[in-house]
């Protein structure tokens, strides 16, 4: 589905810039890029290379500010599934998998559709998956100040699976749990059974 508030997001100035260095690095290739099939590839791929990373040119403290309510409700939120596409900044080959969020609110709660914005937001852009996790909730826990904020993300690479040890069906699994999902281990575990449910594996 299509998020019409981030593609509006552009590149930033000098449009063409992307699309003329394509343009050479099919040449260095030994291509063609004025053949029929790759004569629209440089602007086709800036144009996606742009929405890919337009998470540099977004505010998560702006996206979140305009969803907070007071609320009388002191246990966990958990939202889980959340669909994350991103690009590894080491072979600039995607990575893909589920978001887990989950945070107990302390005055205020987020709506539930920004959490998955900011997802988004740390996902368009070269990331590692170890910082993306701890991005997500670190931004949780600066903006809406909660008892505490866990993130669970499992994701499979390309670049482990189209190179290198090309292993087709390996995922990497990271963590940041902060505040009471770090300090007590009954909140962690609760948070860990939610999310797979106690009845499935991690995808």
């Amino acid at each position: 589905m299509s998020d019409k508030s981030d593609s509006a997001v552009n590149c930033p100035p000098a449009p063409g810039t992307i699309a003329q260095l394509v343009r050479q690095m099919l040449e260095a290739i030994g291509e063609d890029p004025n053949r029929e099939g790759l004569r629209k590839t440089p602007e086709r791929f800036e144009k996606a290379f742009c929405y890919l990373t337009s998470g540099y040119r977004q505010d998560p403290g702006k996206l979140l500010s305009g969803a907070m309510f007071q609320v009388s409700y002191d246990q966990m939120v958990v939202v889980r599934d959340i669909e994350l596409y991103s690009l590894c900044e080491h072979h600039l080959l995607p990575f893909f998998g589920r978001c887990h969020v989950g945070y107990i609110p302390r005055k205020r709660v987020i709506g539930l559709s920004k959490v998955a914005r900011l997802v988004n937001l740390y996902a368009r852009r070269l990331q590692l998956q170890e910082r993306l996790t701890r991005q997500i909730a670190e931004a949780l826990m600066e903006q809406i100040d909660p008892e505490g904020v866990g993130v669970v993300i499992e994701a499979q690479h390309l670049c482990m699976v189209m190179r290198g040890v090309e292993k087709q069906n390996s995922r990497a699994v990271t963590s940041a749990m902060l505040g009471a999902f770090r300090e007590h281990a009954q909140t962690r575990e609760e948070f860990l059974a939610l999310i797979h449910d106690g009845s499935r594996q991690p995808r």
